[in-house]
């Protein structure tokens, strides 16, 4: 999790940097989504893509173009890990 005091999201834009238009009307996720699903060790994955990851983890989902788009995450109060950069986001790893 990113190191905060406040809040963090991460945020889907297309490739024209808008949000990417869905039928969940989702473009980020984060602190304030209550009914995220964390894994059993307390960790958490976040599923990006164009087709659903299946109903039982679209809770953790941010529906994406078929094409090009960019995540953001944004941290808010961030800790020291966050303000000295020593944070470092995990690497996004496509599903296949």
């Amino acid at each position: 999790m990113p190191p905060v005091r406040g809040f963090w999201s991460m945020t889907l834009y297309d490739k024209e940097h808008f949000f990417h238009p869905n039928d969940l009307g989702r473009y980020s996720l984060g602190t304030k989504n209550a009914s995220l699903q964390y894994n059993d060790d307390g960790s958490l994955t976040l599923y990006v893509g164009n087709t659903s990851p299946g109903a039982e983890l679209e809770t953790n989902w941010i529906p994406a173009p078929a094409d090009v788009f960019s995540l953001y995450i944004r941290a808010y109060w961030g800790e020291p890990g966050i303000t000295r950069g020593t944070w470092q986001p995990p690497a996004v790893a496509p599903q296949g």
